[in-house]
């Protein structure tokens, strides 16, 4: 399931919802907002329709390459406060290696693939988040 929305993240009922019958591991993955530097607040947005869609591709993928019982992303967006959840990513599979990885590539391609902007303030300056190497060279690792 894919969920896009400004509503606060629940993580025990988005385990509770990807931890089905007949999984022998789920893996889950929770992002929150970082206070580096001083940042206040940050504030996401997203193209809605092809924030979905890519998040909906990403998890079908998944799904298939590593024979997943369910896979669930669910992302925030608008303005959060250091400490909120920004994502929760979960997976669930006969076995725990499948579902640990499925997981790992889940977060590491979402956050090159899906369309999201990030806006930092801290103090009275905005600025808006650049794309890191780092988040490219850890979804380039899971190309096939």
């Amino acid at each position: 399931m894919i969920t896009v929305g400004p509503d606060t993240i629940n993580v025990g009922a988005e385990y509770a919802a990807i931890a089905v019958g007949g999984a022998g591991g789920v893996a889950t993955f929770v992002g929150l907002v970082r206070a580096d530097d001083g940042v206040a607040t940050l504030e996401l947005e997203h193209y809605p329709g092809a924030t979905e869609a890519a998040l909906a591709a990403l998890a079908a993928e998944a799904m298939e390459r590593w024979g997943l019982i369910d896979a669930r992303i669910t992302h925030r967006v608008g303005a959060m406060v250091p400490g909120d959840v920004v994502v929760f990513v979960g997976t669930a599979a006969a076995h725990r290696a499948a579902a640990l990885e499925a997981c790992a590539f889940l977060i590491d391609r979402l956050k090159t693939d899906a369309p999201f902007w990030k806006k930092e303030t801290r103090g009275d300056a905005v600025t808006w988040v650049e794309p890191r190497g780092s988040d490219d060279a850890a979804a380039a690792r899971w190309n096939a």
